[in-house]
Order: C-alpha cells, then sequence, then structure tokens
C-alpha cells in the first residue's frame, strides 16, 4: 500500500524516481482482496499487481530502503548488510526527517538521506518498543486495512513534503 500511495503522489515531480515493492512472506502472488480494495478507495488500481519476496538484488543499489516494521529492517540488512545505513522504517524516517527538515534545493536525495541516518546504530535494529511500526493488517478486517491505509497516506505526504519541499513548479507544497 505505501509504495503505490507513494508513487501515486510523485508522478509530477521531476526527479527521475523508481519505487519498488517487495515483502518478507514466502508466498508471490497477487495482493489480498483488501488491499486492492482499501488502495481502490484512493484511486489507485492494485489488481494487476503481483507480490514478490525481499531478495538481496531488489536492495543492491537501492537509495533508500523503507520498511513498515523493524522486523522488515533486520531482514533488509541481513539480506544485504550495506543497506543499513539507507534502509528505515516509515515512521522513523518521518520523524528523523522531521527533525532534521526538509532536504534543501540544493541537497540530493542521498545527502538527506544520510542526514537522516544521523547517529543511527547497528543496536537500534534491535530495539523492541515499537515506536516507529506500522502495524500490519495482514488476516485483519476491512477496517484494520483502511487505519493501516490512511497512517500510510499520511506518512506518504509527509515524506514528500520532506523530499520536495517545493512543487515542480517552485511553489511551496
Amino acid at each position: 500500500m505505501a509504495s503505490a500511495l507513494f508513487t501515486a503522489r510523485i508522478q509530477n515531480h521531476t526527479d527521475a524516481v523508481e519505487v519498488s515493492s517487495a515483502g518478507l512472506r514466502a508466498a508471490e502472488g497477487s495482493v489480498p482482496e483488501e488491499v486492492v480494495e482499501v488502495i481502490g478507495e484512493y484511486g489507485i488500481d492494485l489488481g494487476g499487481h503481483e507480490s514478490r519476496v525481499l531478495t538481496p538484488s531488489i536492495l543492491q543499489g537501492a537509495d533508500l530502503v523503507i520498511g513498515m516494521s523493524r522486523r522488515h529492517m533486520q531482514e533488509a540488512v541481513l539480506l544485504d548488510p550495506p543497506s543499513r545505513p539507507h534502509a528505515f522504517m516509515f515512521k522513523e524516517l518521518v520523524r528523523r526527517g522531521s527533525l532534521i527538515g526538509p532536504r534543501r534545493p540544493d541537497q540530493g536525495f542521498r545527502s538527506w538521506i544520510e542526514a537522516a541516518h544521523g547517529d543511527r546504530t547497528r543496536e537500534s535494529l534491535l530495539d523492541r518498543s515499537g515506536t516507529d511500526e506500522v502495524a500490519d493488517p495482514y488476516g485483519g478486517s476491512l477496517a484494520d486495512y483502511r487505519a493501516t491505509a490512511v497512517e500510510l497516506s499520511g506518512l506518504t505526504d509527509q515524506l514528500i513534503r520532506l523530499l520536495w519541499p517545493e512543487e515542480p513548479d517552485g511553489s511551496p507544497v
């Protein structure tokens, strides 16, 4: 849901951004009906989307890795250890990004991501607080999926305002 929302909302930005999505579940295939329905309410059609499992080749070369939970980050770093400095939980990235401020016009994505990484240590992957985690609605009710979509929609808007503090025409967001 997060990648679909982000992709849909950055279509008008001039920066070339490739968004990819993968999960930890072993079964690949179509996304759950609940996801298709809930994301459809945002005007996004995921009917033909195929889920895939996270692999080292997906992570290699990525400028930014965003997971919903600490386990996602742990698995990503285990699969591709060099991804650790640019792997974040979604809420964590938005929180840390809010602390450092929006990306400056003269600042590249990688520089902003490095600043957001800041003083994080390897040990931070072991934190068990759950503060920065987005609840996984898988197996839950349609209301659970909607609640997660609302949360992801808000996080997506916040991240976009941090990465592109100005609209493509130069006006503030």
